[in-house]
């Protein structure tokens, strides 16, 4: 936990107060914000490994909660976790069929950087189009989708793919975000209906 922004004050923070990782800060802050998660919504947790997030998410909501990584998740109480690619329609259907109604799909992964800006964005963007193709999949219309990006050349597109989907679409930069990191969210809300292929 911590190691890719160093040992700062708000890795110390999540660290003294029982979080997996400093991001459950910016589930915190999201949430305040802009109030996207109510107490009866099932969630879907793409990338959820550590699960700091899904942590924040059991304070929340009393319903349902399925976090999916492509690595195991260790085990949190009221939580249910699927190992395995949000491109797998096993996966998709595992979802569909575990959860009558999913209201919330949230997303706080990213690729592995490389340093090398042109590529680190390509593989940033592929990601981010694979987590709204399978927010599509599965969110019932109205529901809402919160997604890790990265400002960059390819931002706007993909930004304007969710803004087809969503009745409302804004960007949130947290504080606890990094200094001088390009990170935000998308924080898109009342979801249309499946319009991405």
């Amino acid at each position: 936990m911590g190691s890719q922004w160093g040992q700062d004050k708000t890795y110390f923070r999540a660290k003294h107060e029982g979080y997996r990782s400093r991001a459950a800060y910016k589930l915190m802050e999201i949430q305040t914000k802009f109030g996207i998660i109510r107490r009866d919504d099932n969630i879907v947790d793409l990338g959820a490994a550590p699960g700091s997030w899904l942590q924040i998410e059991r304070t929340l909501t009393d319903a349902r909660i399925i976090g999916i990584d492509l690595n195991p998740i260790a085990e949190l109480e009221g939580i249910e976790t699927i190992e395995g690619n949000i491109n797998d329609p096993e996966v998709v259907a595992l979802v569909k069929s575990q959860l009558d109604v999913v209201s919330i799909v949230l997303c706080d992964a990213a690729p592995k950087l490389s340093g090398h800006r042109c590529y680190d964005q390509a593989r940033i963007m592929d990601l981010n189009q694979q987590e709204l193709r399978f927010a599509c999949k599965v969110l019932k219309p109205g529901g809402n989708f919160v997604v890790k990006s990265f400002q960059g050349t390819d931002f706007p597109e993909f930004y304007a793919e969710c803004k087809k989907n969503f009745y409302a679409v804004k960007t949130c930069m947290t504080k606890s975000t990094r200094k001088g990191s390009t990170e935000l969210y998308i924080v898109a809300k009342n979801f249309i209906g499946p319009v991405v292929p």
